[in-house]
């Protein structure tokens, strides 16, 4: 499908030049990180700024073609459309023929939805021309992220208003913003994760299950939560240098000072912008997973040290323990199927799970195989999902 390239006007509507309407819309989804409520308003932003109608984000779990979603949502011009989610998801997505060449898209490259149909199915297809016909989805795109544990992170970008096509403007301002989008989806599990989703700046630094740090315009540390502040002191990774956080391996210092540098804002008003990564540590515990945000609106402080950026430091072996005990006999696996099971579920891998039980390596690789056909799974994370929402019941 060509793009236009006449007017290109994806800020038409908005009143907004192309870095303006970038800017924004980068603003905008930081702040949806942290603040659920404010999805819906990122979303109108983006639409409005790159001129199309629809926004869906998705999020399946698991490897190869049938793969179930844990996660979906619809909106369009800012409203949460659960009416079109529901219908989508009870009547379309089990036949959706392009669901499988969707999971199978290059990682954060957008795709024209009609070539993930063939030409017989266009014709046959009922999602594609009932429920795409009477939305506008025929003229939509497609981008697919990866995800941590082989979660698929799918964004749906409904129809262009106006015109016949794309513009190149459109297109370039939803390329620049496609890893934006996958950052923030990474945040928000991360916090999730954490329990922390909608705590607010205030909120974060009480929670004792993720680490966090918050960093003023300058990057200097203004304060940590207790489990930062212990990550920190032992030095173990990560390290604060003279009131700065850094990484005590060189191979991590140039990668997350760039991060850092990114996030912050810019004198010369280059917009902030967030990044992901993971930590060596020295004793050669799991690494931990860094994710570094911007914070805030960019208004003038004339210098006042405020919070401008986050960041969130999620170390494995903080994650709650599991009652394996428990957690075996309400699935009905064996003492050491529930260990295992447990301790895959808090991230551990085959080889950590029999060092850490001493058991062979094989042994645990065939509690594994039982312990998925016991339980119909295929995969890590379906195995943690079902783990997981035990251990949760039973905590209540």
């Amino acid at each position: 499908m060509a793009a236009r390239t006449e007017g290109d006007a994806l800020s038409r509507g908005c009143g907004m030049s192309p870095d303006d309407a970038f800017e924004r819309c980068l603003e905008a989804l930081y702040g949806a990180a942290l603040d659920d409520a404010r999805w819906g308003a990122a979303t109108s932003l983006i639409e409005e700024a790159a001129g199309y109608g629809g926004t869906t984000l998705a999020v399946a779990a698991g490897r190869g073609d049938d793969v179930p979603l844990n996660f979906a949502r619809f909106f369009e011009r800012g409203e949460n459309r659960e009416d079109l989610g529901r219908e989508y998801l009870q009547d379309y997505h089990a036949q959706d023929e392009a669901i499988p060449r969707v999971r199978r898209l290059p990682h954060a490259r957008l795709a024209h939805t009609p070539d993930l149909y063939t030409e017989d199915e266009r014709k046959r297809s009922a999602t594609w021309n009932e429920y795409f016909a009477r939305t506008g989805a025929q003229k939509g795109l497609y981008a697919r992220f990866d995800g941590p544990d082989g979660m698929h992170i799918a964004l749906n970008i409904g129809y262009p208003v106006g015109g016949d096509g794309w513009g190149t403007g459109q297109l370039r301002l939803l390329e620049s913003l496609l890893p934006h989008v996958h950052r923030t989806v990474l945040i928000r599990q991360a916090l999730a994760a954490a329990d922390a989703l909608g705590a607010g700046l205030a909120g974060l630094l009480e929670n004792d299950r993720i680490g966090v740090v918050q960093l003023d315009r300058a990057g200097r540390v203004l304060a940590a939560n207790a489990p930062a502040l212990e990550i920190l002191r032992r030095g173990d990774g990560l390290v604060d240098r003279d009131g700065t956080l850094d990484a005590r391996l060189p191979a991590d210092r140039t990668r997350l000072r760039r991060l850092l540098g990114q996030a912050l804002p810019d004198l010369l008003g280059e917009p902030p912008s967030g990044g992901s990564m993971t930590v060596q540590r020295a004793s050669g515990r799991s690494r931990l997973g860094l994710h570094v945000m911007p914070v805030g609106d960019r208004a003038a402080d004339f210098g006042g040290r405020r919070v401008a950026a986050l960041a969130l430091v999620v170390d494995p072996a903080r994650r709650p323990r599991i009652d394996a005990q428990r957690v075996a006999v309400t699935l009905g696996l064996t003492p050491s199927e529930g260990r295992m099971a447990a301790l895959m579920a808090e991230g551990l891998r085959v080889r950590e799970i029999a060092a850490a039980q001493g058991w062979r390596e094989s042994y645990v690789r065939w509690l594994v195989e039982q312990t998925y056909r016991k339980l119909g799974v295929s995969g890590q994370v379906e195995l943690a999902r079902q783990v997981l929402a035990v251990d949760a019941l039973l905590r209540r």
